[in-house]
């Protein structure tokens, strides 16, 4: 099944606890298997882990956050927006100890800005169309067998002269 590239939209607004990181995790997954980009789920999935995983450690007061998707046909952005107006320093620049620096290994560009009542961190994934060819459902393939008995003519054999052979019509 193919997906409309303008429908590729999907946004979810949820309090950022320990319990809900997984949640969302299989929330994004689940979207990002829809419109057919299954090879994306481990790389968005992994930085968005760590953005939320930032609210929940990192913001002070409500830790009510925003996850958004949106998938344009050759790029796949993510943000996740809080209310805390403070903006993130990049503390390591060693992805495997996480932070921002796991996000910008994950993803082609990054970037953070603040916004009326917080901030949003994103991110984006170039996705070549040929990883999306193959990946949906697809319709059930039409039998080709057909049990139509075969013409007197064929059914004796080939003709003497191939020039002269009769093919059913169909």
């Amino acid at each position: 099944m193919n997906v409309p590239v303008s429908a590729c939209h999907y946004t979810i607004e949820v309090p950022a606890t320990p319990e809900r990181v997984p949640q969302i995790r299989r929330i994004v997954a689940a979207h990002l298997r829809h419109w057919n980009l299954a090879s994306q789920v481990a790389p968005v999935c992994g930085a968005l882990d760590e953005l939320v995983g930032n609210v929940v450690r990192h913001v002070e007061g409500d830790k009510t956050c925003v996850v958004e998707l949106r998938w344009t046909g050759s790029r796949l952005s993510a943000s996740v927006a809080d209310r805390d107006r403070r903006l993130p320093p990049l503390r390591t620049s060693v992805p495997s100890r996480g932070g921002l620096a796991k996000v910008a290994k994950l993803s082609d560009s990054w970037g953070t800005c603040g916004t009326d009542d917080g901030k949003v961190i994103w991110f984006t994934r170039r996705v070549r169309q040929s990883e999306r060819i193959g990946r949906g459902q697809r319709a059930p393939r039409v039998p080709a067998v057909e049990f139509r008995p075969l013409p007197a003519a064929l059914a004796a054999g080939p003709p003497a002269d191939p020039a002269r052979a009769v093919v059913p019509a169909h």
